[in-house]
């Protein structure tokens, strides 16, 4: 079974309605954003960070258009020191590879190593979009399916004002 298709019996194991929208392989949201233009949702972008000492991993989830300085989310997170996690890291904790970060990626994490870290702002939109482990798509579902998503994957999160 291919990384969608994961994603996609898991949300039907869940009842969770989505919609799909297939495209070409979109790495940035930069790239992606020509093809959303009909999708009605906030678009997220997915950032895959570590801590400093490499035993802690992070998602963090934005609205696409807003720009994030490290430092800034440093401060915010209280986690110390951050950065960017290694290609090889996402593939062991996530299960994704570079250019399709998404939060279906915690679907692998079956330890629920991972800590995500959802912009406030999000708790108020109705539709959030992201890929489904794979960046040749982009799945629609409701917010408040979205957390029931995360909550099914065992996984630790918390709402954070990433902005002022």
């Amino acid at each position: 079974m291919d990384r969608k298709e994961k994603v996609f019996k898991v949300l039907t194991e869940l009842n969770i309605d989505y919609s799909l929208t297939n495209h070409p392989p979109v790495p940035t949201v930069q790239e992606a954003e020509k093809y959303w233009t009909d999708i009605e949702s906030s678009h997220c972008k997915n950032l895959f960070f570590r801590n400093h000492k490499g035993n802690k991993h992070y998602l963090v989830l934005i609205d696409y258009r807003q720009i994030l300085v490290i430092k800034d989310l440093e401060q915010r997170l209280k986690q110390g020191k951050i950065s960017f996690a290694s290609a090889k890291r996402l593939d062991t904790y996530l299960g994704l590879v570079a250019g399709s970060v998404s939060p279906f990626g915690l679907i692998n994490d079956i330890e629920n190593h991972v800590h995500v870290f959802i912009d406030k702002n999000l708790q108020h939109v109705e539709k959030v979009s992201f890929h489904p482990n794979d960046n040749t798509s982009t799945l629609v579902l409701s917010f408040k399916d979205f957390i029931k998503f995360l909550d099914w994957s065992g996984n630790t999160y918390e709402f954070i004002n990433l902005y002022n």
